[in-house]
C-alpha cells in the first residue's frame, strides 16, 4: 500500500502569493488615483489661470472703438505674466512643489498648461517614487451671438 503524502502547509505559499499580488494591485490603484486627483486639481487650476489671463490680456481698445463685434487682441506677454501672478496669488506652490506652467495665445484663445511633481503615496517595487502630472485649461474671448 503506497504511503500517503501529507499536503499540510501547501496553502501557505498560495496565500502569501495572493497577498503579494493583492498588495501590489492596491498600491497601483492608490498611486493611479492620487495621480488622477492631482490631474483634476491641475486642470481646474489651469482653467482658472486661463480665465484670469484672458481677462488681463484682452486689450479692450477694440471694444471701445468698434463695439462688441470686434475680436479682442490678446497679448502673449501680458497673458504669461497674468498666469504667473494668478498662481502666486493663489498660493498653490506650497500644494504643488515644483509647479511649472506654459501659456500660449492662439488668436482669441489662451491656453495654459501646468505641471507638477507628485510623490506617489505607495511605491510599487521597481517603479519610481514620484511622477510628473500635468493639467490643461483654455479660455476663449469670442462673443457668441444667440439668435
Amino acid at each position: 500500500m503506497p504511503a500517503e503524502r501529507s499536503e499540510r502547509g501547501s496553502t501557505i505559499p498560495l496565500i502569501v502569493g495572493f497577498t503579494v499580488i493583492l498588495v501590489l494591485a492596491a498600491a497601483v490603484v492608490i498611486d493611479a488615483t492620487a495621480a488622477w486627483l492631482q490631474r483634476q486639481s491641475l486642470d481646474n487650476l489651469a482653467d482658472a489661470a486661463a480665465l484670469y489671463a484672458a481677462d488681463e490680456a484682452a486689450q479692450g481698445r477694440e471694444v471701445y472703438a468698434d463695439g462688441l463685434d470686434a475680436t479682442l487682441h490678446l497679448d502673449q506677454d501680458v497673458a504669461r505674466q497674468a498666469v504667473g501672478h494668478y498662481l502666486a496669488a493663489a498660493g498653490v506652490r506650497e500644494r504643488f512643489p515644483g509647479l511649472d506652467f506654459s501659456v500660449r495665445v492662439e488668436g482669441e484663445r489662451v491656453r495654459v498648461a501646468v505641471r507638477a511633481r507628485l510623490r506617489l503615496p505607495l511605491r510599487v517595487p521597481g517603479s519610481r517614487s514620484s511622477t510628473t502630472v500635468s493639467g490643461h485649461g483654455a479660455a476663449l474671448t469670442r462673443l457668441d451671438r444667440v439668435g
